[in-house]
This record gives structure tokens, sequence and C-alpha cells, in this order.
């Protein structure tokens, strides 16, 4: 299979506002077949929808609300379950189109119905995930309070996942125990783990519960990553650029182009080649993104 897919980047990012059609078209000139570009809160939700609209089966929206909000110069704070019901409007506006959302306390139960409704019908183009997850870095979740809200908003967008039927696009920074314990115990499928800053030794639980586990470009700096790809096998292995973040080069804004730097390291590190890796990482996101199969040209 020849060409790569990023499972997980930012196009909606103010890095990318003056020449996102340029890093798109890089990409694809890179052999990227597909993006799914996340949004971290409900601020990029509609700038995610133009993408995916004028790159319509290229650019794939995953919409849900962070473990991390607020963008800076504001304030950061941990997700608390009112971040999930301001998002509620622009849900309810695009309730014909979505296929994944975060959970909203008291009105799940009609969302839910509303885009149960309209799940059946979509086509490929607007195909959406969830982007979810926990975030203990001590500044977002010093006390057992501040951990416990995170986990609250969590639960709620894995019930909705599971309910849909949809995969989950998890953040764990600082939290890859607690986050792949969450997940087993409420039963989270088709669930992907990127640039997961865990122990191989936690990330292994991962795998035996089916999940995968994305690798960026700073994999090359990174003795962590290097230790992860050692101990993981291929089949549970993603591909991710996390643009603009997460970069082979500290600080310089990272693109989905760089793509091929996570595939070349990681079949380095395995004594493979290139294209074996290309096409088993692929594979595997179509594995956990089943409708990747209809959008992209194999």
């Amino acid at each position: 299979m020849s060409g790569f897919v990023d499972v997980h980047c930012h196009l909606a990012a103010q890095d990318f506002q003056t020449d996102i059609d340029e890093v798109i078209e890089q990409s694809k000139k890179a052999g990227i077949l597909a993006l799914v570009a996340v949004a971290e809160n409900a601020g990029e939700f509609e700038r995610l929808i133009e993408l995916s609209e004028k790159y319509s089966g290229f650019v794939l929206p995953c919409l849900g609300v962070h473990p991390v909000q607020g963008n800076p110069p504001q304030e950061q704070h941990g997700a608390s379950l009112e971040d999930l019901q301001d998002a509620l409007p622009l849900i309810q506006k695009y309730k014909e189109r979505l296929l994944g959302i975060g959970e909203f306390v008291k009105k799940l139960d009609l969302v839910a119905l509303c885009l149960l409704n309209t799940f059946r019908s979509l086509s490929c183009h607007l195909q959406r995930f969830m982007h979810v997850g926990l975030d203990f870095t001590p500044r977002f979740a010093s006390t057992e309070i501040q951990k416990n809200e995170q986990k609250n908003v969590f639960i709620k967008q894995i019930e909705i996942a599971k309910q849909l039927d949809l995969p989950l696009n998890v953040h764990s920074r600082s939290a890859g125990r607690p986050t792949i314990n969450l997940l087993k115990e409420q039963g989270a499928q088709k669930v992907l783990l990127h640039a997961f800053d865990g122990k191989p030794s936690v990330a292994m639980e991962g795998v035996k519960a089916g999940f995968f586990f994305s690798i960026p470009p700073s994999i090359i700096r990174s003795e962590q990553k290097q230790k992860l790809v050692k101990q993981l096998p291929l089949e549970s292995i993603c591909l991710e650029t996390d643009s603009p973040a997460l970069g082979p080069v500290k600080q310089i804004r990272n693109e989905p182009k760089n793509i091929s730097i996570s595939c070349q390291y990681i079949a380095q590190i395995k004594g493979l080649s290139v294209e074996n890796v290309m096409e088993v990482t692929t594979q595997n996101a179509i594995k956990l993104f089943p409708k990747l199969q209809k959008c992209i040209r194999l």
C-alpha cells in the first residue's frame, strides 16, 4: 500500500492560518492519503468543518473536548463539564452532518438521538471521530478534584462514542496509566493513544486491550518514544505528526509532510523496510477508522 495516513494533526491551529492550502498540498506531495484533523475546543469546530468540505475525503475532522481548554495567551485549565455544555450550540448547528462529538450531560439523550439518526446516512467525507483524554500535567491537574473532573468529562465522551460506535483519538499527557485503566474500565473500543508519553510496560496493557498507538516525528529526539516503539508490535502502531507540535526539530513548526520521518525511524528501530512500515501502519489506520477505506485512494 503506497501512502501514509496522519491520524492526528491540528490543521485549525493558529500556526496554519496563513498557509493551510500550501501545507495540505505539500502533504499530498509527500504521499499522504488522508489527514485526521483534531479539534481541541469548540472554537476550532467550524474551521475543521470548513476544511473537511474544501478537502473532501482528504481532511477528516475529529471533534471532541480536549482535556486542556483555553488557547494561549488565555489562561488554560483542565476540561470541565461546563466546557462540554458550552460546545452544545455548535454541535446542534452541525448535528445533521456530525459523526462524533463530546457528550453533554443534561441533553445527552437528545443529542445522541439526533446523531444516531444521521449517522447512517453520512458519506465518507463527513466522517467524524472524537478527540478526548486526560492531561495530568500539574498546572492543569494538581489536585484530585481537578483530576476527577477531567475523568468525568472523559467518561461521558467515552459513553457517547460507544453509543455511536466511534473511534476515540486520545490525549494522555502525564496520565498514561490512568487513561488506559479508565478506557478498559469503560469498555472503550477503537482507541488510538496519540503521542503516548508513558512507560512501554503501561502501553503494553493497552496493546492487550486492542488499542493503537501513533508515533510523531519527534521520535528522532525522544528516547521515550524510541523505547516505546521497540516494545510495541508494528500491528499496534499508526503514524501521526501532531502538527504543528512534536516535529523533528524542537520549537520549529511541524507539518503533516513530516510523516515520513516517523515511518523511517520506526523502520530503522525495528529493522524493517520503510515500505513495510508504511503499508502496515496505513492498514492499522483503516482498521481503527474503517470508513477510511472508502475515502482514500489505494
